[in-house]
């Protein structure tokens, strides 16, 4: 996907996000993870997600499931669900993520565990 000169709304350790369109109870975002990019092992308390591939290779896990997902290829993270995506590959991985609940703030996160050391 063209970042049509935007820059991205937040960056991260493991890459960056967009936020695409947001409403009353939901979010949608482009995250891009670079190549060795680990998001946190973590969980939302007032939020669930849906995650679908658009470009690379993931290792997703939701619970005590992993999974590789790749483009076209979906996992749905309910709400409270301890969840990571890790990019083992070269390139970048991209998804839209949907989130759905009713408060969709980025405080609403437990990390479990963290490489990046953040709290």
């Amino acid at each position: 996907m063209s970042d049509m000169g935007r820059e991205p709304t937040e960056t991260r350790p493991w890459g960056s996000f967009y936020v695409l369109d947001e409403g009353a109870g939901f979010k949608v975002k482009r995250i891009v993870v670079t190549p060795g990019g680990r998001l946190s092992l973590q969980s939302h308390k007032h939020r669930a997600e849906h995650w679908t591939v658009v470009s690379g290779e993931a290792t997703v896990t939701v619970g005590e499931r992993v999974e590789t997902l790749r483009r076209g290829a979906s996992v749905d993270i309910g709400q409270g669900d301890r969840h990571r995506l890790e990019n083992f590959g070269e390139g970048d991985v991209e998804l839209i993520e949907v989130q759905f609940g009713d408060y969709l703030g980025e405080d609403d996160i437990t990390r479990y565990d963290d490489v990046y050391q953040r709290g």
